[in-house]
């Protein structure tokens, strides 16, 4: 059985998790004061994806306390490229300031290259990003509106088995999209008839080697918006898994979640092979054909991170809590298996 949250502080008075378990909104008070581990070892992030079938951005502001990485992604579905720039600061130790709540405030960093803002204002997410040589000292800029955001969202509160390290952490899936990009001397547009976009909203204190796989899709069934959000990999996750079906605003439960890479038994993973994904309670069949691999490898010191984003198409089925089976075809979306020492 799976532990659900009761509201309030997230913290107790030693700066251990209250409570370990999920929600379907932040029933938790998040307060960095509260944190009594090393101040080093706070992540803090926000992170957008918005897209359509053709193309999409992914937008980051990360506070990572001894760096912080502001992040954006062009991704061409059509032409199966993708190109992502990530500027660091170091230092950061919290002066970005990104909000304890991802229901109000304003997400903002600016620099002489670049240009992000995050703001919630009258139930709508408007979105700001520009970045001075994005390619060929060529800008890239954008304006993105995300609206008819669902009822239901996916929260977990996870402790790690080292004390006071935890991780809290906001996915609200199947957000309506309108918008414009600036890339390259086009303009490549957002409608709310085709786009959807997505938060991945973190707050907590990592321990420093951490695998995780994270896979989050969201479309039209029937006339209705449909999503899933599915993961694992990291942290002591025995009160509750992360792993929900959202269908027309309202959150399904699901049990544990496995994705099968082909090659990952072998330690050969190939990312672009087709994948598949099943549940414990058999409420998850799926196909995951893979389009594009977003990539990134980085070793530097004590740091490093290998990241495998894959973005491709879901068939198969998902079972909703009442039984109802909803049928999945060619949707778009994405699966991660990504590893870090930081």
């Amino acid at each position: 059985m799976q532990k659900k949250l009761e509201p309030g502080n997230l913290l107790d008075e030693y700066g251990n998790l209250a409570q370990a378990g999920y929600a379907l909104s932040l029933v938790k008070k998040y307060d960095r004061d509260k944190i009594q581990a090393n101040p080093f070892r706070i992540k803090e992030w926000d992170y957008y994806l918005i897209h359509n079938s053709h193309f999409g951005v992914a937008l980051t502001v990360d506070d990572n306390s001894y760096m912080g990485l502001m992040s954006i992604s062009f991704l061409d579905f059509d032409a199966r490229t993708e190109r992502t720039v990530s500027p660091m600061t170091v230092f950061p130790m919290g002066k970005t300031n990104l909000p304890p709540d991802s229901g109000y405030g304003e997400t903002k960093y600016h620099d002489k290259k670049c240009y992000f803002s995050f703001r919630v204002e009258k139930g709508r997410r408007v979105l700001r990003a520009w970045m001075k040589n994005f390619e060929d000292h060529e800008p890239i800029r954008m304006k993105i509106i995300l609206d008819k955001e669902p009822e239901d969202s996916m929260v977990i509160a996870t402790p790690f088995e080292k004390e006071k390290a935890f991780y809290y952490n906001q996915k609200i899936i199947g957000m309506r999209a309108r918008g414009v990009v600036e890339y390259k001397g086009r303009r490549h547009y957002l409608n709310p008839e085709d786009s959807f976009g997505l938060l991945d909203w973190g707050r907590g204190v990592w321990t420093y080697s951490n695998t995780w796989y994270w896979s989050a899709m969201h479309g039209w069934i029937d006339g209705k918006v449909f999503g899933f959000n599915l993961g694992y990999g990291f942290g002591d996750t025995s009160a509750a898994s992360e792993n929900m079906l959202f269908y027309d605003g309202h959150a399904h439960k699901l049990e544990q979640v496995r994705f099968h890479i082909p090659g990952e038994k072998e330690g050969r993973e190939q990312y672009l092979k087709p994948w598949y994904f099943t549940s414990s309670d058999d409420r998850l069949d799926l196909t995951f054909t893979p389009v594009l691999d977003r990539r990134a490898y980085t070793s530097a010191g004590i740091i490093l991170s290998d990241q495998h984003q894959v973005f491709g198409h879901f068939d198969g089925t998902a079972v909703l809590d009442d039984g109802t089976e909803l049928k999945i075809h060619h949707m778009l979306g994405f699966a991660e298996k990504v590893r870090n020492k930081w």
